[in-house]
């Protein structure tokens, strides 16, 4: 039985709309046109040009047959083309499938066809790989698609063309369409992104655009972002679609800053140039700035008029060493701890800094900045639960149980696998996977990734502790610590290390300085020093490392 304020009283466009965060690209075209949206080497755009790209990159794309529903993959570095993928594809009611660079063609070619994408969209430096890419495509699933290819004008290497659209050419002739619109349903998906699949085939990961639109501006709420901030792309893109970052910066008026290829040196110029003031990063990227060259460094601290500003940095990751962060602290940077995964739009808590923060030491304050902390604003849910009892771990920073969201930030579930999708979305709440504490202040802190506990003599053993100890030694610039088969204990820690440029330290010195910090079980018991292999975000591949323990002589 309706109730008074249900008597008319409807829903209409005048008073209801769906969320999309296509809503914020046409809003600063609008009220901030004429300032700079995006820069890319010579490339200068303004927010009403990529407004106007991107409804151009639409207008062709339904020309080409792009209806809703359907999926568009892109091969693409951090670029103005990135973007405006992320604006026009959306705008159509399709789907962005953003391909990650490092992949091989028979992983490509597999999750084009999973994600059934009707046109590809590459930049030419990637056209061998994606030549081979779509043969597999064709050759095995029968699958051909309509090539668009990207001749980036800072790519400096041969432009090779797959397809019979080159993307300029293609913008230059068709009519900007009138609007960007969102969906009608909120509920429609935006975009589909694989996780890495360690084991098995990967899972499509699909958001939708309600969940894109509440992350962009949880973004900004968390970071307490002005307008026109100048924000570089050390984070690709592909990665949960940049954490929705390339919706933040639309929301706020602000400026990408492009950078097709991350290193320490180029980070820094254009930090410098461009006077960037915010970026997101993996741990390893922050570690490249704090181990680069001082000079490298200079006039960091001053914009071009000579005010002073502080550089302010996003870091995401299972756990950042409390060292990395220190060390951020220490050369001016202003770092804030997030944690999520792709199943959550990127970034879906934070370790929110308290005003009572400030008193502390500088080894305390990065300690706090540590954890994986509390939800994001508009995510609804989470905390640490047993993921047997369904029942919430008490605060008391000891007990373990896995961390789990709820909420409009999390993804509508995983492409055509309905049982894994049922799995972790069970009992209303995302299992993350991830093992961790709660702390007093319900702030949550990781221990590890179920699969990377080691148990020793019964024990159970951080793998991240162990780095994090590791890391504390001034040498060690990357670690990763798994399990060793052993014959008495079971499995005891291996850690494998990589130095700072110029550094020397030995193991026997390493495990003495672990032993300062930790008890005698967790301390490694071998050290190698060997190149660890990491994803295109820099985030370690520890199950190479497992395999790599595994195949050697593990009972000597």
């Amino acid at each position: 039985m309706s109730n008074i304020y249900e008597q008319d009283l409807p829903r209409t466009a005048a008073n209801y709309t769906a969320l999309s965060p296509v809503s914020f690209v046409e809003r600063s075209a609008e009220v901030f046109g004429a300032r700079t949206a995006v820069i890319h080497g010579r490339r200068r755009y303004s927010w009403a040009q990529v407004r106007e790209r991107s409804a151009r990159l639409a207008s062709a794309l339904r020309s080409l047959g792009v209806e809703r529903g359907h999926t568009v993959s892109v091969m693409l570095p951090n670029t103005p083309e990135m973007v405006e993928a992320h604006y026009a594809v959306p705008a159509l009611g399709a789907v962005l499938n953003t391909l990650n660079t490092r992949l091989d063609a028979a992983l490509l070619a597999w999750q084009m066809n999973h994600c059934e994408a009707t046109v590809l969209i590459t930049d030419s430096e990637f056209a061998p790989l994606m030549d081979k890419a779509l043969a597999l495509l064709k050759s095995q699933h029968g699958r051909e698609l309509r090539v668009i290819d990207v001749c980036d004008s800072e790519f400096t290497g041969v432009h090779e063309h797959l397809g019979t659209h080159e993307y300029e050419d293609l913008l230059a002739a068709h009519v900007p369409l009138h609007r960007l619109e969102g969906p009608a349903d909120e509920w429609d998906a935006i975009a589909v992104s694989y996780t890495s699949g360690t084991t098995g085939d990967p899972k499509g990961v699909v958001t939708h655009h309600r969940g894109a639109y509440l992350n962009a501006v949880c973004n900004s709420v968390t970071w307490t972002m002005p307008h026109f901030p100048v924000y570089l792309w050390t984070l690709p893109m592909f990665h949960c679609n940049g954490w929705c970052f390339p919706w933040t910066i639309a929301a706020l008026g602000g400026t990408h800053v492009c950078l097709r290829k991350v290193d320490a040196r180029a980070i820094l110029d254009a930090m410098r140039e461009h006077a960037v003031d915010h970026y997101c990063a993996a741990p390893i990227v922050h570690s490249l700035l704090i181990n680069a060259p001082a000079e490298l460094r200079e006039g960091l601290g001053t914009d071009p008029t000579g005010s002073s500003r502080k550089i302010r940095g996003l870091v995401a990751g299972a756990a950042p060493p409390a060292a990395m962060i220190e060390g951020m602290q220490r050369i001016g940077f202003d770092i804030t701890h997030v944690y999520g995964l792709t199943e959550v739009y990127g970034p879906a808590s934070v370790a929110v800094k308290t005003p009572e923060w400030a008193d502390a030491d500088l080894g305390e304050q990065a300690r706090l900045n540590g954890r994986q902390g509390v939800r994001y604003v508009l995510q609804e849910g989470m905390t640490v639960m047993d993921p047997e009892t369904m029942t919430e771990t008490p605060a008391d920073g000891q007990t373990m149980g896995e961390i789990m969201f709820r909420g409009n930030i999390v993804m509508k579930g995983y492409l055509k696998n309905p049982k894994a999708t049922q799995a972790s979305l069970e009992g209303g709440w995302f299992h993350t996977g991830d093992l961790a504490v709660m702390e007093p202040d319900r702030y949550v802190k990781i221990r590890d990734r179920s699969k990377d506990v080691i148990i020793s003599g019964g024990e159970n053993i951080s793998s991240i502790e162990v780095e994090d100890a590791l890391y504390r030694h001034p040498a060690v610039t990357a670690c990763a610590v798994v399990a060793k088969p052993d014959p008495k204990w079971g499995e005891t820690p291996l850690a494998y290390v990589e130095l700072a440029y110029g550094a020397q330290v030995t193991a026997p010195e390493l495990i003495a300085h672990c032993k300062a910090l930790l008890a005698g079980y967790k301390v490694p018991r071998e050290i190698r020093f060997e190149p660890i292999p990491k994803t295109s975000t820099g985030k370690i591949q520890k199950f190479q490392l497992r395999e790599r323990a595994r195949s050697t002589q593990a009972f000597d």
